[in-house]
């Protein structure tokens, strides 16, 4: 309601009332499901239970369901979290600093790490 008042005043007339009320409405219902489906994939990824998934004996696929996120459980929490906070939350890396107390540069080298930490556990389960 509130961004309708706002934006009362930049109402040209160029269309209906209605259809311009339709527009913000959509909008905002837009955004909404996108910050929860945001925050939804974020809490998914930030509840992996690291014990109970490195006990499976067997390697998790990359194209099992869910596999991508299972693939988390092989690097440290810190990291998980630098990651989550990166591919998930779409944040940017001073966005991460900030959040992890860290610096920026720490956090783009955590990063990176973590990458090639999981890019090698792909390689390796991909030849056996």
């Amino acid at each position: 309601m509130l961004k309708v008042l706002y934006g009362l005043k930049n109402f040209e007339g160029k269309s209906k009332f209605k259809t311009w009320l339709y527009s913000i409405t959509y909008n905002e219902c837009i955004t909404q499901y996108r910050k929860e489906r945001r925050k939804r994939r974020l809490m998914d990824a930030l509840s992996l239970d690291p014990l109970e998934e490195a006990s499976e004996e067997k390697m998790p696929k990359p194209e099992d369901k869910g596999g991508l996120d299972r693939w988390l459980v092989y690097v440290n929490p810190i990291d998980r979290e630098i990651l989550v906070l990166r591919f998930v939350a779409e944040l940017e890396f001073q966005e991460i600093a900030d959040i992890m107390h860290m610096g920026l540069s720490a956090t783009k080298m955590r990063y990176k790490r973590a990458l090639d930490k999981l890019r090698e556990k792909f390689a390796d389960s991909a030849e056996t």
